[in-house]
């Protein structure tokens, strides 16, 4: 099956049940998605379909076919992302486990919500954060907001 991966289609060979977190990492070698629950809840895995935040880890391949897919890998390529610089202006991780998935479901909020309020930024990033970075996460998230967000990755 071919699948639309960062702007470029790739072959991959395995089972259309496939979650798609198990065929970046594995298949494709794009190994910043992260694994954390595996059941879709906690957010490590992160990445956008079609521009919208999505959890890779019960995510079919199947279900992908006709869609594009954006990681981590490719947010910001070339250039920081202003979520990135903000991230590392304000020191957001700890641990950094959640980040790369914390990252896209940011990206995705502000290129659908340029400016939004705290309310709308608690709605839409449900990932967790062990090390409890939450307001750093928020004040991040503000930050990018006033810098020109790029348009979405390929």
């Amino acid at each position: 099956m071919d699948i639309d991966v960062n702007g470029t289609r790739r072959a991959v060979d395995c089972e259309a049940a496939t979650p798609l977190l198990w065929v970046l990492r594995d298949h494709l070698n794009l190994t910043g998605t992260r694994f954390g629950c595996g059941i879709g809840a906690c957010g490590a895995c992160t990445v956008h379909m079609d521009g919208a935040a999505v959890r890779s880890c019960v995510l079919p391949v199947s279900a992908i076919a006709d869609r594009r897919v954006t990681t981590i890998e490719a947010l910001g390529a070339g250039d920081a992302h202003p979520l990135q610089r903000a991230w590392i202006e304000l020191q957001v991780p700890q641990c950094g486990y959640c980040q790369s998935g914390m990252l896209m479901a940011a990206a995705a909020l502000l290129a659908a919500t340029p400016t939004p309020s705290d309310a709308q930024i608690d709605a839409a990033i449900t990932n967790v954060c062990r090390c409890g970075t939450y307001p750093r996460i928020r004040a991040a998230i503000r930050l990018a907001a006033v810098s020109p967000v790029s348009a979405p990755s390929p």
